[in-house]
């Protein structure tokens, strides 16, 4: 198989991405009136309004990476490359002018939004983590289904 052939091959199959992105949004709802009732008692009723949007902000950055990785990856797995890096640059474009439009707003306040969205991210990403299974003939969501030790002796 040749470099190009590589590059030009294309992923069939289900696309682990959608099913994390899923589930770090379901995680994200759960969490959501938790630290917006915690940025309300810090900053009152615009950091509750802030960081709603904050979370709303993070939960759609998920999506539209998974989106964005996992259609790609059905064209070509350069092109899958290709959104991997230009859509993150994209995607923190598209927050910086989220939290620009909005930074004059009366409803806002800027410290519970920054605050929320980095909380938000970070907090979803390691919480996440246990949830992932580490392994590239089962990528994605852990199963319950138990793995073969081919290592061990019978």
């Amino acid at each position: 198989m040749t470099t190009a052939d590589v590059i030009t091959l294309r992923f069939e199959g289900p696309a682990p991405e959608v099913a994390l992105s899923k589930d770090i949004i379901r995680r994200g709802l759960l969490v959501a009136p938790v630290l917006i009732a915690i940025a309300a008692v810090i900053w009152g009723a615009d950091g509750a309004w802030s960081s709603a949007y904050a979370i709303a902000i993070v939960l759609l950055n998920f999506a539209l990476a998974a989106a964005l990785i996992a259609g790609a990856a059905k064209i070509s797995i350069g092109l899958m490359m290709g959104a991997t890096l230009f859509g993150y640059l994209i995607r923190l474009g598209l927050i910086f002018l989220a939290v620009w439009f909005v930074k004059g707003a009366g409803w806002i306040s800027l410290p519970a939004l920054g605050s929320a969205i980095i909380v938000t991210h970070l907090g979803l990403l390691f919480w996440e983590m246990k949830y992932v299974a580490l392994s590239l003939s089962q990528p994605g969501l852990k199963t319950d289904v138990p793995q073969i030790d081919r290592n061990a002796t019978n």
